[in-house]
């Protein structure tokens, strides 16, 4: 009987730290396949197509909808669309490769319904004013960016306990370890 690799999806709210975990995660095992998310957004300074994420126009976007391409997607903070395609996902799960998808909690919902065998991780702040630090702290948004995502925030943590495992990302290293060992790498 063949074994297929675990589908993982890690979620929480934006400025938790979830993408600096997931890097860690992978430099130490990278055997671990992460999926790249595809956007409407436009990139930001340093991001690459391909690597960061899949850059599309919303046409695109609506082509892979169409197509049943997504393994899930959303609109997120009211204004891009982000999405999960499904093939390479399928694809790295049937090589027997561990799966990380790094989404946001309304694709976390679409994964767990279409694919109840996956497993979820929630990567919490320590509190709410390590969380806020951390997103004015980016200066990747401006402040009305930075208040939709608290706004979006307050649901996410809201929902933590429908996730199987909550690691709470007060130090990065010890928020790794805890992965691995949830992962059993």
């Amino acid at each position: 009987m063949q074994v297929t690799a675990r589908i993982t999806v890690i979620s929480g709210p934006a400025g938790v730290g979830k993408g600096t975990v997931v890097r860690q995660l992978r430099k130490l095992h990278p055997e671990v396949w992460v999926s790249v998310s595809a956007t409407t957004r436009p990139p930001r300074p340093g991001e690459v197509d391909g690597v960061h994420y899949l850059f599309r126009s919303v046409d695109e976007f609506e082509q892979l909808i169409a197509e049943n391409g997504l393994l899930e997607w959303a609109t997120v903070h009211g204004k891009h669309r982000y999405g999960t395609p499904s093939a390479p996902v399928f694809a790295t799960q049937a090589a027997g490769r561990p799966a990380i998808l790094e989404i946001d909690l309304q694709g976390a919902r679409q994964v767990r319904d279409r694919l109840p065998s996956a497993q979820f991780v929630f990567i919490a702040p320590p509190d709410w004013d390590t969380l806020v630090e951390r997103l004015e702290g980016r200066g990747t948004e401006t402040p009305d960016q930075v208040e939709r995502r608290l706004e979006t925030a307050k649901v996410e943590l809201a929902a933590a306990e429908e996730f199987d495992r909550i690691i709470v990302n007060d130090d990065v290293n010890r928020a790794v370890a805890e992965l691995v060992d949830f992962l059993s790498l």
